[in-house]
This record gives structure tokens, sequence and C-alpha cells, in this order.
């Protein structure tokens, strides 16, 4: 077995704890194939694709997330340690929170409900769909080749109707895996829908999000005087709204360089700390106003609750929040996250969460194989490439399990070399 397939099925074996004897090789045989399968990844389908001496009774893998003995928790803090040992260093852990809606048809599947569909709700017309609203929390990191950075999931949740809100499911995601590392500090960036949550118990957590353009501020209240009755003064004097600030202030700007998206871009940047009473009243928080010095973007205006975090530092760090986004398109376009058919129990929740811990495995393995060295074939068209996209750390990923199974157990010798290139080729990029 070659040094790729090993790493692998070494990385598989790595959940051991994470399921009993016999579930552990549903397991394994079922990310296998759900990596080289091709087309819709349907359960079914992804059978097909596993080595017929193997496999099992075809229930019995559709039992193993509908029904399976195996926790969530336990799955996903076994990724989140093997992830922070071998792509973190130091003491803080860069996350990003968002939701997503994996979309499914029919009425009987377990968790979905009708939501709002961001990818096709345009400023003045929002559409509607079908299917599961997840919250998820991704693990920030930089491949070693730099670039943009990965957002690799480390927890999710699931949405129900009536239930907890996206934010109550956040705050308990965060604090459960701040639970997993207690030496670590988080730093959290989220959207507006998110801000809410810098009023909330988030233990070792900065939040970074969006202020809102009319947010009523204040000044921090004034101190208490000797002698002085009643209750304290919970707020200072009103200030003007972000937008107002940004359009009164002519002096104070700051010329800083900002990365945005793995390049670096110059900005103008106003910092202040305030008081937003209607989201954080116990606390101030440090608004950074970001302007374009050509004047072709409008002024951003971003919050953090690190008040001693430098701006360009607040603006670089939800720039990179654009990682979390990335990973629902690939998740969606390359593993096919939406299209396991399964419909009741747990079924559908934990295929979802199978196809992010999926999106997260991959790129481990290929930092681990892989580091800087390119995967991809030299074209033409691609001269300039110096970084990987998902799409070429699945298809290294392909190779190497492909050519396991295809020259693993016989002499490769008889079949020319050429033709098993082109062949591996083509099942390495089957979509």
């Amino acid at each position: 077995m070659s040094c790729a397939a090993l790493a692998w099925k070494g990385l598989l074996e790595a959940f051991a704890e994470v399921f009993t004897r016999p579930s552990l090789g549903l397991f394994e045989e079922l990310a296998s194939a759900w990596v080289l399968c091709p087309g819709r990844h349907t359960i079914t389908r992804m059978i097909q694709v596993m080595v017929p001496s193997n496999r099992r009774a075809h229930d019995a893998y559709h039992r193993l997330l509908r029904a399976g003995a195996w926790s969530m928790a336990t799955f996903w803090r076994t990724l989140t340690l093997l992830l922070v040992k071998i792509v973190c260093k130091g003491d803080r852990l860069r996350v990003d929170l968002d939701d997503t809606l994996f979309h499914k048809a029919g009425r009987k599947v377990e968790g979905a409900g009708t939501f709002r569909d961001a990818v096709r709700s345009l400023p003045h017309r929002v559409a509607y769909a079908r299917g599961l609203n997840l919250v998820v929390l991704t693990l920030r990191v930089r491949g070693p080749w730099g670039g943009e950075p990965l957002g690799l999931p480390i927890n999710m949740r699931l949405y129900r109707k009536g239930g907890p809100s996206h934010l109550d499911l956040a705050q308990e995601m965060i604090r459960e895996v701040a639970g997993w590392f207690p030496e670590y500090r988080f730093d959290l960036a989220c959207d507006g829908a998110y801000a809410s949550l810098a009023g909330r118990d988030l233990p070792s957590t900065y939040l970074t999000s969006r202020m809102r353009r009319d947010a009523a501020l204040f000044a921090p209240p004034p101190p208490r005087r000797k002698g002085q009755r009643g209750r304290p003064a919970k707020k200072g004097s009103r200030l003007p709204a972000p937008q107002q600030m940004a359009q009164r202030n002519r002096q104070g700007w700051l010329r800083r360089t900002v990365e945005m998206r793995g390049k670096k871009v110059e900005r103008l940047l106003l910092c202040r700390p305030v008081l937003w009473y209607a989201v954080c009243p116990d606390r101030l928080v440090l608004l950074v106003i970001v302007r374009d010095p050509s004047g072709k973007e409008r002024d951003d205006f971003f919050f953090t609750t690190d008040l001693k975090a430098p701006g360009q530092a607040v603006a670089s760090h939800y720039a990179g929040r654009w990682s979390i986004e990335d990973t629902f398109r690939n998740v969606k376009q390359s593993l096919g996250g939406q299209d396991p058919q399964t419909w009741k129990g747990q079924g559908p929740e934990r295929a979802a969460a199978f196809s992010l811990w999926l999106y997260s495995s991959v790129w481990l393995w290929y930092i681990m194989t892989q580091g800087t060295k390119p995967s991809w074939p030299s074209l033409p068209w691609y001269a300039s490439k110096s970084t990987p996209s998902f799409a070429d750390a699945l298809a290294s990923l392909r190779r190497a399990l492909w050519r396991q199974r295809i020259f693993g157990r016989c002499d490769p010798g008889p079949l020319p070399r050429k033709m098993a290139h082109a062949m591996i080729e083509v099942l390495a990029h089957a979509a």
C-alpha cells in the first residue's frame, strides 16, 4: 500500500473510539466510497463503488447514519483534536460561524423545513427553499502553500423551527469547542446576523462581526460620583451612528495594509471604543470603520470585543471569514453534501455532518501528504497557478485510492504506463 493510501487509512482509524468495531468498518468503507463516488452522492450509488468482497448488506450503511450507536459530539471532537495538533500553531484559534441551507426534496425528511435561500435571494426579492438549515463552525487555517485560508468544519447543529434559535445553537457549539481546548483563546468571526453573540457568555472568545450603519452607539457610562444616589448609569451620552461618524470625521484616519482573501490592499481605518447597548450592554466594543482610499467601495463597519486589537487585524480577520463560504460551496458541489437520500431518524443530520467532516478530512490528508508540492498537472491555461483548490486535493486523494484499488494486489507491469496514468487521471477527476 502506498504512503498516501496508508495516511488515509490511518486518518480513518483515528476515529476508532467513535464507533463500535462493526460500525468502524462501515464508516471506513463509506468515507472512501464517498470520495471515489462519481455523479450523485447517494448512499446506494456509493455502495456500488465499494469493493464487492467487502460490501455489507445495503441497509447497514443507511442504518449507520439513521440509527448508528455513535456520538456526533465525539465525532467532531476527535476531528478537531487532530486538526489542532497537526495544522495549528500558537495558543489562539481562529474560527468562523455561519449557517447554510442543504436543499432536500420531500415532506418527510426529518428536520427539514422551508427557509430563506441566501444564494438565490436578491436585495429586493427573497427566495425560499426546503431543506436542512445547518449552523456550522469552521476552523480557519493557513495552508503551507499560503494564499487564501481554509475553513475546516469542526462542529455543526441542525436548526429546527420551534427549537433553539440560531444564536442558541451557535453559543452551544462555541462553549462545547472551548471546553475541548481550555488552554486556547478563540477569535470568532461571523456576519451581522450573529452580532448579538457579543452580549452572550462565550468562554475565552473574542468576537468580530459587522455593525449596523445606523446602530445606536453611546459613550462609556460616566464614573459614579462620591455620594451619588440612585443606580449607576449604564450608558453615557449618545454618539453619532457609524455612518454619520464616518462622514463627519475628517481626521484620525490611518492608512494600513489589510489582507483581503489572501491579497494585501491599502485601506483607511478609523477606530473608536463605543458602547453598543442594544447588542452588548455590559462592555465596550471596538468600532472599526474601513474605507477604500479610491472611493470605489462603500465604507464597511466592523466591531470586535477585543479592545486591544489593531484595526487592520480586525478588518483582515473579518475578510478571512469568506473561507466558510468557500467551504459551503465545495461541500455542496464537489462532495454532493445535499445528495444522500436519508429521510428518517438522525439520517439527514448525520449525512450532512458526514459531508462537512469529509471536507475537513480531505484537506487534512492533503496537508499531511502533499504539503507545498504541486499535485495538479501542468496545464497551459493554469501556467501561473501556485495554490491548490479543493478539487485538486480531492483528485489527489482519488488518485491514491484508485491506484491502491487497481494495482494494490496485482502486477502493473503488463499495463503500459501511459494507459495506466490516463485511466487514473480520468477516475480522479470524475464528477
